[in-house]
């Protein structure tokens, strides 16, 4: 590997796919019935759960956040990555995965043949904790309906969940992030792979094998 974290993945997918050519919430937790009765992965649909979120107030990280980051991306899209919470440039921006740990994500999807055009991302909290500490499980709850009602319309064939708390909270489970990582769960009968969360591997660049590992599990699933 480089020293460059981020710009070594996708050439580290392409060498690999090389060789593989050769041989305290107000709303209910969502359920199905409960979903909007609209077609999936519609975009007014998806706008209408960000018209319900509104300027949220329902737990205590709507006093420190900037702003809301509700998630973007494809709404019809066949996968879709969900990470743990935004950081310091996705409360500026509004937008998931826009620091460094997004441009490895950027990678992460180019290195299996896609664009984040083509996928969605989101994350289990929509505003940023102070100074980026975990997720309390109340914060988790108050935003759980709003991502729930975001897959059930976007209804992905996999989801990749970045990093413990987005493997924990889909595959409702207390397992480390290390024993979960590359096991295959599901999540409403959608498959579900978790894996490293980008920030983990610009500190653990060694780790970027497991996730290329991951990740052509994920295209293969996707054909």
């Amino acid at each position: 590997m480089d020293d460059d974290p981020i710009a070594d993945l996708s050439e580290y997918g392409r060498h690999l796919s090389s060789l593989t050519s050769l041989g305290a919430p107000t709303l209910p937790a969502a359920t199905p019935a409960s979903l909007p009765s609209v077609g999936a992965g519609s975009g007014g649909a998806l706008q209408a759960i960000r018209d319900d979120l509104g300027d949220c107030r329902r737990c205590r990280l709507a006093g420190g956040r900037k702003t809301i980051v509700f998630g973007q991306g494809n709404p019809d899209a066949g996968l879709m990555f969900i990470g743990e919470a935004p950081g310091a440039d996705e409360d500026e921006q509004g937008l998931a995965f826009v620091g460094r740990a997004g441009q490895l994500l950027t990678r992460i999807i180019e290195a299996i043949g896609l664009t984040r055009d083509d996928v969605y991302i989101a994350n289990v909290l929509k505003c940023r904790p102070p100074q980026n500490r975990n997720p309390e499980p109340d914060e988790i709850l108050s935003c759980q309906p709003f991502l729930e009602r975001q897959i059930g319309l976007i209804q992905p064939r996999v989801i990749v969940a970045l990093g413990k708390f987005a493997g924990q909270f889909l595959l409702k489970t207390a397992e480390p992030i290390t024993r979960l990582r590359g096991r295959m769960g599901e999540y409403r009968g959608i498959k579900v792979m978790p894996t490293y969360h980008p920030a983990y591997l610009l500190r653990n660049p060694g780790a970027k094998k497991d996730v290329w590992e991951d990740m052509k599990t994920v295209r293969a699933l996707l054909g």
